[in-house]
This record gives structure tokens, sequence and C-alpha cells, in this order.
């Protein structure tokens, strides 16, 4: 799916950094998408790692960032504490910590794409869960209730506690509640912070049965990434389109 994006980008005539756990596969990857005519350069990111932050984030330089698409995600199997914390490092910690490490190049206009999944929606959840991400008060709030979450795992308690036996699911959703915090903090700024779920794309993650190409996956991106100023803030969208939280 990022790569799907990185190619839109390039073809609509934006710079684009390919950001990369695998330093060499992503060079080969920008390498390719030169040989099509795109202004792509390769990164080294793994956003489980703060000191790879860092030096990703020094790495770009000062200049202003238009967009920051916030992609990286996994979904692993089975379903224990080990599996609980490796796919919250990544699919929050990580997730967002890449975009507060970016913030100060932000300028007005500039958009931040956080790519969610419709799995983290709220109506999905038990009611206790739901009402521990509708409205936190802020940032410590979400990462309070994760805490609990991976307690109520370690003590077996999950679905006692109205808990989904999904990390997966739990992160998202409390991805999205971190969006809309984001949101309105960033709007005295004229940034631009938006959700997206790609819905269910053949990637290595999706699976060959998925129902949507990574084209189909990446556009609903890409059109967040690109939003005039003036447009819209604070949302969840898949292919442009507002959807419930």
């Amino acid at each position: 799916l990022g790569l799907g994006v990185v190619e839109q980008l390039g073809q609509r005539g934006y710079r684009v950094v390919l950001a990369s756990r695998d330093p060499e596969a992503g060079e080969r990857a920008a390498a390719r998408a030169r040989a099509r005519g795109r202004d792509v350069i390769a990164a080294a990111l793994d956003v489980a790692s703060a000191e790879s932050i860092r030096a990703f984030s020094e790495a770009l330089g000062p200049d202003r960032i238009d967009a920051i698409v916030s992609n990286a995600g996994v979904a692993l199997d089975c379903f224990d504490l080990s599996v609980v914390q490796r796919t919250l490092a990544v699919n929050y910690f990580g997730a967002t910590a890449v975009v507060r490490a970016l913030e100060d190049r932000l300028g007005v206009g500039s958009r931040v794409v956080m790519v969610s999944s419709a799995m983290g929606a709220l109506d999905g959840f038990d009611r206790r869960v739901r009402a521990r991400f509708e409205a936190p008060g802020d940032f410590a709030a979400i990462e309070g209730a994760l805490s609990e979450f991976e307690e109520a795992v370690r003590l077996g308690r999950e679905t006692a506690e109205g808990w989904p036996r999904s990390a997966y699911r739990v992160s998202k959703i409390a991805l999205n509640a971190w969006t809309r915090l984001y949101a309105e903090q960033m709007r005295p700024r004229d940034v631009h912070v938006n959700a997206v779920c790609p819905g269910w794309v053949r990637t290595r993650m999706g699976g060959a049965g998925a129902s949507r190409s990574v084209r189909e996956g990446a556009e609903g991106v890409v059109w967040a990434a690109m939003l005039p100023r003036g447009g819209p803030t604070g949302g969840f969208f898949r292919d442009g389109a507002r959807i419930a939280w």
C-alpha cells in the first residue's frame, strides 16, 4: 500500500520520501520509481525504534513537509501479550511518534494522513471499550486505556472486560482517537489531519483474496494527502467519503 501511495504521489509531481525498515529494499523500490520518472528518495525508518525515528527526522532536514502519510502497520498471527505489545508498538506508538517527530516542519495547509481501518470503528466494540476511546480528554487517556488492555491480556481477563481478542483492532481504535485529538491540536496551524481506511487491499497483509487492488486502496490515502487548504480535518474517510468513527 505504501508503494502504491508513493507511485501515485510521484505521478502527480510530488517529491516523495519512501521510508522502509530495509534500506536496500527501499532503495531498489525508489530506483524503480525514478526509472519511471518519479522524484523518489529512500530513507531508513523503523517506527518501533525511537533512535531510528530520530535519525530519519534528522536526515530529512529542516524543509517544510507538505504531507505525512503514516502507513506503518502490522497484523500478527495469534494473540498473547507479546503480540499485543508488538502490535501497539508499530500501529499506535510508532505511527504517532513519526508524526510528532516531524510536526515542526508542517506548515499552513500541510496534511497528516493516518492509515487506519474500519476494524477500529467505535460501533464494533463493547460499550466499556468504546467509552475509553470515544471522547478521550487527552493523549494520556488513550495510552492509559492501552495500558489497561495490556494488563487485561496479561491477566487473561480481556474478554471479561469487554476487549476483543485482536491487538490490531485495538491499535486502530486508539489510532483513530489519537487522530481526532491531534486534528484539534493542529487546527490553529491550519494543518489537515485525517484518518483513512483503504479497505481490504491485496497486499502481504491483506492477502491475495482481498477485494481491492493496491491502486484502489492507495487512491483514498492520496486524496487525503492532497487536500486543498480549507479541506476537511479531524475526519475518517474511505474513497474520499466520510465514514463513522
